[in-house]
């Protein structure tokens, strides 16, 4: 288990992570993945959640399965791949070679007040997903592991899971819009064009 000080700022890591992205399609679950993804630049190829905890690497294997030739990556909270655990054996059944999904883990449900997830309680993630079949997993927790998280994350075949154990405190909150119709027609168009 990681220190308090062998932990991640989250906005950097997101901002690294997303750094000169080109056509990258990233998938961010609700709360702070969205704010982060957000802070780091709003673009129509961002589809940041509003809601449906638990569902960002299901959607996020959706759109890897539709478009085979596009990386898609996954910002998650640990509360909500926990949630969502379950995805991690459907994805690695189905082995989209496209997927990287990073975890943003604080050890916290930070959407409802702070309360220790069952990471903080010594739950491995990558574990998990590396028992589902994901070739590629890991945990960082320091910054000179991002270069090669990054790099896993755009590049090795997947699907791939980096869990980053992140510090916690609640940093600027940057919204994305909330207008969920406007979010998925932005997204689509950017995407598949005028259909």
């Amino acid at each position: 288990m990681s220190t308090a000080a062998d932990r991640l700022d989250r906005r950097a890591l997101v901002s690294a992570l997303l750094a000169d992205r080109g056509g990258l399609l990233v998938i961010a679950g609700l709360g702070s993945p969205a704010w982060d993804i957000t802070a780091a630049g709003d673009t129509p190829l961002s589809f940041p959640l509003w809601g449906a905890m638990g569902g960002a690497a299901m959607i996020g294997m959706g759109v890897a399965l539709a478009q085979p030739a596009r990386r898609v990556l996954v910002i998650s909270g640990d509360g909500e791949m926990l949630m969502g655990a379950g995805a991690l054996a459907t994805i690695g059944a189905k082995r989209p070679a496209n997927l990287a999904i990073c975890v943003l883990d604080n050890g916290q449900y930070g959407e409802t007040g702070g309360q220790a997830t069952h990471t903080a309680l010594g739950v491995d993630l990558a574990g998990m997903a590396r028992a589902a079949g994901f070739p590629v997993t890991e945990t960082i927790s320091r910054a000179e592991d991002i270069p090669a998280a990054r790099r896993a994350l755009h590049t090795a075949p997947g699907p791939v899971l980096v869990v980053a154990k992140i510090a916690t405190g609640e940093p600027e909150k940057t919204f994305p819009s909330s207008d969920g119709a406007y979010l998925k027609s932005r997204f689509r168009h950017a995407l598949l064009g005028a259909v």
